[in-house]
Formats: C-alpha cells, sequence, structure tokens
C-alpha cells in the first residue's frame, strides 16, 4: 500500500467533514425540533424523569458504543485490512461482531434488572418529589435497550467510516429523532387513557428509531461484505487486541459514567425542572459541535491513523493542527453567537406551551455558562483522536480523570449560590483543565503541536466572533419585548441572527481569515457534485 499524502488526506478531510456535516445538519435540526416539541408537550416533572432515565444508558453508550468504537475498533480495523487484505478485515469484524452483541445484550438486561440502583445513583433528590423516582426507574427499563441498538449502529459506523463511507453514518441518526417526534405527538395521550404513563411515548419513540437507524446501514454494509452472521471468537488475535485496548479505555469511560452520574445527581438536589434547563442547554451547545466539530474529528479520525501507520509524524502533526484551527474557528464563533444571542434563542426555539418564561431565562443562564467551555470540548475532540491513532487509549483516560475531579470541585462550590447555572460553569470549568492537559501530554507524541499558527488563527478567528457577538445582542436588545407573546417572540433572534451574520462575515474578510474560505470551498465542492 503506498504511503499515504498529507496534503491530500486533508484535503480529503475536509470534504468528508462536509459529508458529515450535512448529516448531522439533519439530525441536529430534528433533534430541536424534537426538543421544542418535548419542551412544549410535557411538563418539567415529565421531562426532567426522561432526561435522567435517557442519560442512564447513554452513560454507557460510551463504552459500548461510539467512544470505543473510534478509540479501540477503527484503528485495529483499519490495521488489519492495511496488513492482511480487505477479506481478513471482514473475518475480524465477524469475529468482533459476535463478541460486540453478547456484550450489549448483557449490559442491556443488566441495565433493566438494576434500574433501581441506578435511578438512587442519578437521581437520589427524586425520591423527595412524589412519584417522581418511580417514575425514572420504569423508563430507565425501557429506555435501555436503546444501547443495544447504538452499540450495533456504531460499528457498523466503525466499518463504514473505515471504508470512507459517512453519508450513512452521517444521516442514519436523523431517524432516532424522527420517530420520536412521531411517538411524542401520537402516543401520549392513548398511553394516558390506557393508564400508562406518557413518558413512556418517548420511550418508545426512542427505540423504534435506534432499530431504524441499524436497520438503515444494512445496504451499505452488505455491499462491503460486513453483514455475514457473527461468530462469537474471542481468541481471534484483532479481537484480542480490541479486547485489550478497551481495558483501558473503561475506566475512562467509568470517569465519564461517574461525571455524568455526579451532574444529575447534583441536579436532582435543586429545583423543579434543574434538569430539563441544564439538558436544553446542553443541547443548544452541542448544535455547533455536532454540526462542524465532530464531524471534523470523526472524519480527522482514518487521516491521522493512516498517517501515524506510516510514521508521518510531521505530517500527523499538520493534518491535526489543521483540523484544530477550523474547529477553533467555528467553535469561537459559536460561543460568542450562544453568549450573545442566549435568552433570545431560547425565547424563540422554546417558549410556547408547558415553556413558560421562567423556563426561558433559567436554561439561557445555563446556557451562557455552559457555551463559555464550547472551544475547550472542541480542542478536545480534535486532540482526542491524534492519541487514538497512535493506539494510544491511555492519555485520553488522564484526561478524563482530571475533568471529573475539577468537575466535582467546582460544582460543589458553586452549586450552593448559583444553582444549575453552578452546574454548567462547572462544566465549562472541567473542559478547560482536561484540555490543557491534553495539549501538555500531546507534546511526548508529536514532534511540533504547531501551537504559534493555532494561537494565530485563533486570534484571527476571535475577533470577528467578539464584534458579530456585541452587535448581535445589542440589536437583538434594541427589539426586545419578552412580555409579548406570538411570532413577536421570534424578533429579537431573527434580527440578532442577521446582524451576526453578516458582521461575522465582514470582519472575518477583514481579518484574512483563512478558515471560513477552507469550509465554503469544501461544502461547496460537496453540493456541485449532488
Amino acid at each position: 500500500m503506498s504511503r499515504p499524502d498529507g496534503d491530500h488526506e486533508r484535503r480529503a478531510m475536509a470534504r468528508r467533514a462536509g459529508v458529515v456535516s450535512l448529516g448531522t445538519l439533519l439530525s441536529r435540526g430534528l433533534g430541536l425540533v424534537r426538543d421544542m416539541v418535548l419542551a412544549a408537550l410535557f411538563g418539567r416533572a415529565d421531562t426532567d424523569v426522561f432526561f435522567v432515565a435517557f442519560a442512564i444508558p447513554n452513560a454507557f453508550r460510551q463504552l459500548l458504543a461510539e467512544g470505543t468504537v473510534s478509540g479501540a475498533v477503527m484503528p485495529v480495523l483499519a490495521e488489519v485490512r492495511a496488513r492482511d487484505g480487505d477479506e481478513a478485515a471482514r473475518d475480524f469484524y465477524r469475529a468482533l461482531r459476535g463478541a460486540w452483541l453478547l456484550a450489549l445484550l448483557v449490559a442491556t438486561l443488566l441495565g433493566a434488572a438494576l434500574a433501581p440502583q441506578l435511578c438512587a445513583l442519578f437521581a437520589p433528590g427524586f425520591r423527595d418529589q412524589p412519584g417522581q423516582f418511580e417514575r425514572t426507574v420504569l423508563i430507565t427499563r425501557w429506555v435501555f435497550a436503546f444501547i443495544l441498538f447504538m452499540g450495533s449502529a456504531a460499528l457498523g459506523m466503525g466499518a463504514l467510516n473505515t471504508h470512507r463511507r459517512f453519508a450513512v453514518v452521517a444521516f442514519s441518526p436523523a431517524l432516532v429523532n424522527v420517530a420520536m417526534i412521531v411517538s411524542a405527538v401520537a402516543l401520549p395521550a392513548t398511553l394516558a387513557a390506557a393508564g400508562h404513563d406518557p413518558v413512556l411515548a418517548l420511550a418508545i419513540g426512542a427505540l423504534v428509531g435506534g432499530a431504524l437507524q441499524v436497520v438503515a446501514q444494512w445496504p451499505s454494509l452488505r455491499r462491503l461484505g460486513y453483514l455475514s452472521v457473527p461468530h462469537l471468537r474471542l481468541a481471534h488475535p484483532a479481537v484480542r487486541l480490541v479486547l485489550r485496548r478497551i481495558a483501558p479505555m473503561a475506566l475512562g469511560m467509568a470517569v465519564y459514567f461517574a461525571n455524568t452520574a455526579m451532574a444529575r445527581r447534583l441536579l436532582s438536589e435543586l429545583e423543579l425542572g434543574a434538569q430539563s434547563y441544564f439538558t436544553w442547554a446542553f443541547r443548544l451547545c452541542a448544535l455547533p459541535q455536532g454540526l462542524f466539530i465532530i464531524a471534523l474529528s470523526s472524519a480527522a479520525l482514518p487521516s491521522l491513523t493512516s498517517l501515524a501507520a506510516a510514521d508521518e509524524a510531521e505530517e500527523v502533526a499538520a493534518t491535526y493542527a489543521h483540523a484544530m484551527r477550523l474547529a477553533v474557528f467555528i467553535s469561537l464563533a459559536a460561543t460568542a453567537f450562544l453568549i450573545g444571542l442566549a435568552r433570545p434563542i431560547v425565547t424563540a426555539f422554546f417558549q410556547r406551551g408547558a415553556f413558560d418564561e421562567v423556563a426561558a431565562r433559567e436554561t439561557a443562564a445555563a446556557l451562557v455558562a455552559m457555551a463559555l467551555g464550547l472551544t475547550c470540548v472542541a480542542a478536545i475532540r480534535q486532540l482526542t483522536p491524534v492519541f487514538f491513532a497512535y493506539g494510544d487509549t491511555k492519555t485520553p483516560v488522564i484526561g478524563s480523570v482530571t475533568n471529573l475531579v475539577v468537575f466535582v470541585v467546582l460544582a460543589h462550590g458553586l452549586r450552593a449560590g448559583m444553582g444549575h447555572v453552578g452546574v454548567a460553569a462547572a462544566y465549562s470549568g472541567a473542559n478547560l483543565a482536561q484540555m490543557a492537559l491534553m495539549w501538555l501530554l500531546l507534546r511526548a507524541k508529536l514532534p511540533t503541536l504547531r501551537l504559534g499558527e493555532i494561537a494565530t488563527a485563533a486570534a484571527r478567528a476571535a475577533c470577528p466572533a467578539i464584534v458579530a457577538g456585541v452587535l448581535a445582542w445589542l440589536s437583538s436588545r434594541a427589539v426586545t419585548a419578552w412580555d409579548a407573546g406570538g411570532l413577536v417572540l421570534l424578533v429579537p433572534a431573527a434580527v440578532g441572527t442577521i446582524v451576526f451574520a453578516l458582521s461575522f462575515l465582514v470582519t472575518t474578510r477583514l481579518v484574512g481569515n483563512q478558515e471560513l474560505a477552507t469550509i465554503v470551498g469544501a461544502l461547496r465542492r460537496r453540493l456541485s457534485k449532488t
């Protein structure tokens, strides 16, 4: 196999990130619609229950789905395919799939059986709210099967990404949101009339959507030869290598689990709605992450893995720096946008039905605190694939442990005076600490970190972001009327968004930022081929 060309890989990475971004745009957009439906149709007690119940299997999902696939499975699959050919890769995947499905089934059954204990860990404060704890246990048992579908989909994603087939992976997650939206609208009344908790509608939607996501991958996997009947062969050398790499990752995922449990635990002891306000703020912050930052990270891993396997350390450094510049550019703009227009955005998207002005104010406050750490999250997303490309699954664990320790300290200190906003601020502070440590530890992997060019790009990105954020804030305040209703509530967000976009584009051109041209060029080339 020929040695990979660094410039070609970076151009390909931008194109692949564009594909993933378009798919993620659809999924995140539908996810936003789903959250709007939940906010309007369900009260805060209902959404608190569902968000906690859904967070529990999602915490395990990092170990048995996306996190493990990107860190342990994809590099091994790429190595086997490069060294031994496609047939050997298919044989390895067949053996791995057997072990994977068994682990997912066991986790699903155990999770459902231990739902009361898990809910006591995640939300002990719900015991003080009549009926909340029992409802959370019920919904948790239902949604735990979601991990079976997500784990299967993640393994399929690993095979498709290794073969540079990003379209199905990017677009199929939208099916989960579609199913949840339909279920949230159609099923609650029927369930309530039959004497069941209406929140079960959301659990049913999640399970149906998860199953659809798995099925959507089957045609592409069949064409690649990856849909054969799985075999349970733990003695397969590559399977054993994956298991060895998962072992240190399990600690990191345990840290993530503890972090999620601690956040939910602290929020459960606060006022009604704290779980929901925190979650909606997190979802709004996740929009820019998913639209390009996570997409860029996913697209970068195959390139970084190929370059690392070819011992092209200089090209690995150049590729990581290229991804980091793009991620910082996007994240700084998103930070300024979310902070400058926090209240108008929350009001425009959510303030209707059961979501009142108090909920809008509390969610917006959490959004500002969480958006402060968005660039740190973006940097972590680009740093982690570099370690994974070298088969290092231990260093990201160190970063995760640091994140947990800092989060616990900050959250306990800030919660008393700031409530759920303090928990959101602790989230940002913990990500800052993790980013700094991971950057420090990356020195052992690369000949240069290219910090100078990254800092220069960050400075060029920060200037238009700050200018646009301030102008957007001023313009939205000039047309604000929170005591109005109907479509008038959309005006501040609409005006602020237009002002932000125009001022950001103009200022970006004035400072000579190259990252915008790179992103627009990649998307334009992709759209011209469709």
